[in-house]
């Protein structure tokens, strides 16, 4: 496990798990030491730092016990442009390896280490369930079907192109909310794991916008979400 901050400046597309599309981040090519960003407290700084010291092996062995053959040796890092909102997102990296990435504004928005370690919980598990593999699998699908049926009603050239962007879109999104649930279940089992508490870690859900039960959104409704937390707590 390392953490890189800041990014370097070698900056690449890569396909995002969990929280929003695609997205641009940074690819540290050096360790860099951790160090008081601006904007984020000291003890913001340290926090995180334990947690991810803590929760990264916890995750790292759950992947190997759950998977075979997957690259397990997660590279946690701060996405750290000051623009950005609170979140959080998994990806990987060109050599197949396994990104984790919290921007600043999660960072000094967490109240608590509970927080940020049922986060990277959540984003760990959607590697160690396959839901970026899964995700792109329902997008091409989505691509191949949409552009299909656009060719048999004779479509143009440009109208079938579009068919597969948007069919593409559908694929990805079908199955999200489940995606995030499933994450959510197994994100308690490694934050529990780890020693901290997903009740307390999940209740960063009540401060922020519930995206309610919306058709082809891509997160389920808080309430839900706190729901499984609190299912698999009492079953664990």
């Amino acid at each position: 496990m390392k953490v890189f901050l800041p990014f370097a400046p070698l900056v690449f597309s890569l396909a995002l798990a969990g929280c929003g599309g695609p997205v641009q981040i940074s690819a540290p090519p050096q360790p860099a030491a951790l160090s008081q960003p601006l904007g984020v407290s000291d003890n913001a700084v340290q926090t995180f730092a334990q947690v991810v010291r803590t929760v990264e092996p916890v995750a790292e062995n759950e992947c190997r016990a759950r998977t075979s053959g997957m690259n397990c040796n997660f590279l946690i890092v701060v996405d750290d442009r000051p623009d950005q909102p609170p979140n959080a997102f998994q990806t990987l990296d060109r050599s197949g390896r396994p990104v984790v990435a919290f921007t600043l504004a999660l960072i000094a928005d967490a109240r608590n280490a509970d927080e940020l370690a049922f986060v990277l919980g959540h984003e760990a598990s959607h590697h160690i369930q396959g839901h970026l593999q899964r995700q792109q699998q329902n997008a091409i699908a989505g691509a191949v079907l949409a552009g299909s049926v656009a060719v048999l009603l004779g479509g143009t050239t440009e109208a079938v192109e579009t068919a597969q962007r948007t069919g593409a879109t559908v694929g990805a999104r079908s199955y999200s909310k489940d995606f995030e649930l499933e994450a959510d279940q197994l994100g308690t089992i490694i934050t529990m794991r780890a020693g901290y508490d997903p009740l307390r870690g999940a209740q960063f859900f009540s401060r922020i916008p519930d995206p309610g039960n919306r058709f082809l959104g891509t997160h389920p409704p808080n309430a839900q979400r706190l729901e499984t937390v609190r299912r698999t707590v009492a079953g664990f």
